[in-house]
């Protein structure tokens, strides 16, 4: 462990915390943010529980920073939209955010806070808390799944414009979808996940209306699924 002034240098949580955003969730690791301290990584483990600990500690702490705009006059299906988007525009900002949320979500007080924001704005709308939940972790699971896409594509930008030029001539030069690709219009990112998201959306909602049990909508959707 580093010294200064012949005594062995102090970290806190806080100091952590600080180091690990400052490396990023992306580049991650005790190694990482013990360097950055100037400290070794077994004085980590007096504050955090491994690798996934520290993990855990910042990516709660850059989740609570995410407060969901709330507009009374939205229903359901523009409020869970809205709230997609902005989780979606979040993540995005936050390089390595996707990866946290999609392998467990929620899994700190970070996420939780989200979750239950986002629960009662729902509940405001004529949802009992149970199928509020199950809604909004629907919609969040969909907006990571859109972020997680495009932070991989941002990741491996070097040659990506090129390869997509490649795959595109391909799918034009093939006789099975080439004449029906010539007639698709131009639809960037957002555009793209917005008008999925909301069509999703407006199904979870058909599904699941306000005043709704949570078990005749799951008798409903399994009813949907059988014979398949």
């Amino acid at each position: 462990m580093a010294r200064i002034g012949g005594r062995s240098r102090q970290i806190g949580t806080a100091d952590i915390v600080r180091a690990g955003r400052e490396v990023g969730l992306r580049e991650l690791s005790l190694n990482a943010v013990a360097a950055r301290l100037g400290v070794s990584s077994t004085a980590l483990y007096r504050h955090v529980d491994g690798r996934w600990g520290l993990e855990r500690l910042v990516g709660e702490s850059i989740l609570a920073e995410l407060k969901i705009l709330d507009d009374s006059a939205h229903g359901p299906v523009r409020h869970l939209l809205s709230s997609g988007l902005q989780l979606r525009g979040f993540i995005l900002q936050h390089p390595g955010l996707a990866v946290y949320v999609q392998t467990l979500f929620p899994r700190g007080e970070g996420g939780r806070q989200l979750l239950a924001a986002e629960a009662a704005a729902m509940q405001r709308r004529g949802y009992e808390a149970d199928v509020a939940i199950v809604l909004c972790s629907a919609v969040a699971s969909i907006a990571i799944g859109f972020a997680a896409a495009e932070e991989a594509q941002r990741a491996r930008a070097d040659g990506l414009d090129e390869q997509r030029r490649d795959a595109l001539g391909e799918i034009l030069s093939d006789s099975r979808l080439g004449r029906g690709h010539r007639t698709l219009p131009d639809v960037d990112a957002d555009e793209y996940v917005r008008m999925w998201l909301g069509a999703a959306i407006r199904g979870f909602v058909e599904a699941a209306p306000p005043g709704r049990p949570i078990d005749e909508i799951r008798s409903a959707l399994r009813a949907a699924g059988e014979g398949m």
